[in-house]
């Protein structure tokens, strides 16, 4: 795709304007949640600013509230139930799960989402996907896994498989594009290199992740693309009751572009609700414009983000761009002694030490005042866990401005993971 393929800032608001004014439509009466959510009334707007300021906001609370009051799917549904051909699941890590259902036509646009992301990301047909994942009730990188078909592109599911029977197949395969979380890329390649297999030998030339915000963390895709060679990290997000959302700017590793074609994103302040000004860090607020069958309107999603002044991005794109991809959840941010402390910054300074193979943070609100700690493992090689510690202990109280015990545990000790990295651990009892 060219430059000159791309629609203009002013091309996409007309195309989100005529998308909601269409999904309203759709909503009332049918849908049960957003018909008593506007109080039967059908919200009336002529622009995407009056759409904002009519249109009441939805939390995941609301939504997990209503399917436990209306078991299994909760009344969020536009179309008879009949008419619904998929459900995937989120992990409830936080909170209860949430079930998703889809139509054909929905999940068509779900799985439509994937083709722009492997646009951008430079997908060929001689291209050779493999899919590191377990092909549970989550949404994962299943909509992907379809996208990939519909290309004809060769696929090999790497679910149920160990880390080193992957590699294998990677390999055996001459496997070009891995999909995988950031987290399980690092760990593959870290047993590739344990196991001694060479991955120099390998054709990957991309790897595709999702499922955390460590692909647009320079530190954590430096260390994926140093253990493997020639290959490079290319970021996307989504979530289960939304679906594909952003991806990777062709030019700049590191920031994120919403579908806009898919979604209407707003960013605001976490605590007033008031649009934040460009650069200003705030919550992404979502509209699925092409997901009728179980939509969701200004929801609310936790993630933190920081977006550009609107202008034309240096790859063509007009779409909203994210410095920074998702910087954290505000329901992840944790206050200790005053300062606002996010995963995403301290994964950023633990992965800027290539010695440390894992860590696990340690929160203790036991006190008066909350507490952290940090555990991680060494590589082997380690010269001086001594010094790496006491570096470490530095670089966090430069960044944080608070002193953060790091200690040192014996490889092996911390978990591995293949989907979400569960690093942040409660210790004590609050």
């Amino acid at each position: 795709m060219t430059t000159r393929d791309f629609p203009s800032h002013q091309e996409i608001e007309a195309l989100q304007l005529r998308k909601l004014q269409q999904l309203i439509d759709a909503l009332l009466p049918a849908n049960q949640f957003y018909s008593k959510k506007f109080s039967g009334q059908k919200p009336v707007f002529s622009t995407l600013t009056q759409f904002s300021q009519v249109v009441p906001e939805t939390s995941r609370r609301e939504i997990v509230q209503d399917q436990l009051a209306h078991p299994p799917y909760g009344s969020n549904l536009t179309y008879p139930l009949e008419s619904y051909a998929r459900c995937h699941q989120t992990s409830g890590t936080s909170t209860a799960p949430l079930r998703w259902l889809d139509t054909r036509e929905s999940w068509a646009s779900v799985v439509s989402k994937w083709h722009v992301i492997f646009d951008a990301a430079g997908i060929t047909p001689a291209d050779r996907f493999l899919f590191a994942f377990s092909f549970g009730p989550f949404l994962g990188f299943w909509s992907a896994l379809e996208a990939v078909h519909e290309l004809g592109n060769f696929c090999f599911p790497g679910g149920s498989m160990t880390s080193e029977a992957r590699l294998r197949a990677l390999l055996d395969n001459k496997i070009t594009v891995l999909c995988c979380t950031p987290t399980y890329a690092r760990h593959l390649g870290e047993v590739a290199r344990d196991s001694r297999v060479s991955l120099e030998q390998s054709k990957v030339r991309l790897i595709v992740v999702a499922g955390e915000g460590g692909g647009s963390i320079p530190a954590t895709r430096a260390c994926i693309e140093a253990l493997w060679p020639g290959a490079l990290v290319f970021d996307h997000h989504g979530m289960t009751e939304v679906g594909p959302v952003s991806h990777q700017c062709a030019k700049e590793p590191g920031v994120l572009h919403i579908i806009e074609s898919g979604y209407f994103a707003e960013v605001l302040d976490p605590q007033t609700g008031s649009a934040a000004e460009p650069g200003e860090t705030g919550e992404l607020v979502l509209t699925t414009l092409d997901r009728a069958a179980a939509p969701l309107v200004r929801y609310r999603t936790a993630d933190l983000v920081r977006a550009r002044s609107r202008s034309k991005c240096a790859c063509g794109l007009s779409d909203l761009a994210l410095e920074g991809g998702i910087l954290g959840r505000s329901d992840d941010m944790v206050v200790i002694r005053g300062v606002n402390v996010y995963p995403s910054l301290i994964e950023e300074i633990v992965r800027a030490y290539p010695e440390i193979l894992e860590y696990r943070v340690l929160l203790d609100e036991t006190g008066a005042l909350a507490e952290l700690g940090l555990e991680v493992e060494l590589d082997a090689n380690c010269a001086s866990a001594h010094a790496v510690q006491m570096q470490l202990e530095h670089s966090l109280r430069s960044a944080l401005n608070l002193r953060v015990p790091v200690e040192t545990v014996a490889r092996g000790t911390l978990p591995r993971f293949e989907m979400k990295a569960q690093r942040w651990v409660k210790v004590g009892n609050k």
